[in-house]
């Protein structure tokens, strides 16, 4: 029984193809019916925005991927040539070791980002309740967890900001310390500056103004955050009361300079002011920056911030690697102790049929032995079989344990062993 893994993400597919593939979460029970009939044993779907993702177990890899591409064509009713060549197929380790790096975020187009984990994990639980998991991808889904934990608590790969509005909110934790008690203002509503205004509040800020020159925007933005909307006209006669400004609007010329600022550190007693401008042209003179109190970042500085976090995660990410490797030869060794499990256990099954045959013929022209004596013989006759036993069995585990591939089938032949009677007795 073999791991299997079909699908396209980001890095082989674009937008148009991956939508193309996607499943609406209603639409999986029936996807996971179809694959579960003899295409997969057991089977799972993960669709996200950047990736469509099929994973199962079958006996023939080969075959298998061929099916699933059909099976990707009829369910979406789309010519192969759409989206075959963009494909990418895995089987066996190299499977394990792309699922355990997609768990742990190490192929996320984002490296470290958290939500790939929880989507995982819906997927899953959508496969278990719709039965269509057992014992390999159960075990195999519960390692990957742990292996994506393991990376977050030993290596530093989602410690730091690689976005510039996460960036932003990094720097003024900087500044700040604590963000508990401040107060933001957003000149502009634009995508930008409501990111950046999640991230804030996520961080414990009290209290979001926002300003813009369409009222209404401002007041619906100011209203998801429990904040309140500031008059475009009237934003400077409230910078007194802002610790943090961040600033996106599309204004030709500086909407903030040195003498707009000069009568509010007055006013504030000094406590230093956040200034953040993302806008481009920029929306506040870079000479406030001279004025003492003020600290100002433009998007240049942030994605200066964001290059150094990306490279840090990068070294993170090689350590996150070798964690995987090691995870992967465990997982390795565990398959291949299923596929000998079965096999030893027709070995010591046949060994002691033999024994109680001999047994019962031996004892059958011995009728005058007492049963100590009959007793005697019963643990001499299964004494011998374990010794003979006991190096073959403990051969093949070894070997299975460091990730070798025996020829199981050769033992089975040597031996006439049925491994299939075990499996039914089970």
């Amino acid at each position: 029984m073999q791991i299997v893994a079909l699908g396209v993400n980001h890095k082989s597919a674009p937008v148009e193809v991956r939508e193309c593939l996607a499943f609406a979460e209603p639409d999986v029970p029936a996807a996971l019916r179809q694959l579960g009939n003899g295409i997969l044993r057991e089977v799972m779907i993960l669709s996200t925005c950047n990736r469509v993702e099929i994973y199962g177990t079958c006996e023939n890899a080969a075959e298998t991927r061929e099916k699933l591409v059909d099976f990707f064509t009829g369910f979406h009713n789309l010519p192969a040539a759409r989206f075959a060549d963009h494909l990418y197929f895995y089987q066996g380790e190299e499977a394990v070791r792309h699922v355990f790096r997609v768990a742990s975020s190490l192929d996320s187009m984002v490296v470290g980002e958290p939500q790939i984990l929880g989507q995982l994990k819906d997927a899953f639980a959508l496969a278990v309740e719709n039965q269509a998991t057992g014992l390999i991808l159960n075990k195999f889904m519960h390692r990957a967890f742990s292996v994506a934990k393991a990376v977050r608590t030993n290596t530093r790969i989602a410690n730091s900001a690689v976005s510039v509005s996460f960036a932003a909110v990094e720097l003024a934790k900087k500044i700040f310390d604590d963000l508990s008690g401040k107060t933001v203002m957003l000149v502009g509503a634009g995508e930008m500056c409501e990111l950046a205004a999640r991230h804030f509040v996520n961080q414990g800020v009290s209290q979001v103004l926002v300003t813009n020159r369409t009222y209404s925007r401002a007041r619906q933005l100011a209203e998801e955050f429990q904040g309140h909307a500031v008059e475009f006209g009237d934003f400077h006669n409230q910078l007194d009361r802002v610790d943090i400004l961040l600033s996106s609007t599309g204004s030709p010329t500086y909407l903030i300079r040195p003498e707009n600022l000069g009568p509010v550190l007055k006013k504030r007693k000094y406590r230093p002011i956040f200034l953040i401008d993302i806008a481009v042209p920029r929306d506040i003179d870079p000479a406030v920056n001279q004025m003492d109190g003020i600290f100002l970042y433009d998007v240049d500085d942030l994605q200066e911030v964001v290059s150094e976090n990306i490279g840090q995660r990068q070294q993170e990410a090689e350590r996150a690697e070798e964690l995987v490797a090691l995870e992967v030869e465990k997982f390795i060794a565990w398959l291949d102790s299923l596929q000998i499990t079965p096999t030893i256990k027709a070995l010591r099954r046949m060994a002691e049929e033999i024994c109680r045959q001999e047994l019962q013929k031996t004892l059958a022209g011995f009728p005058d032995l007492s049963s100590k004596q009959q007793k005697k013989l019963e643990a001499m006759a299964r004494a011998i079989v374990n010794k003979l036993l006991h190096h073959p069995i403990s051969f093949i585990k070894e070997h299975a344990g460091q990730g070798e591939q025996l020829p199981v089938e050769i033992i089975q032949q040597m031996y006439n062993l049925n491994p299939d009677d075990e499996q039914e007795d089970r």
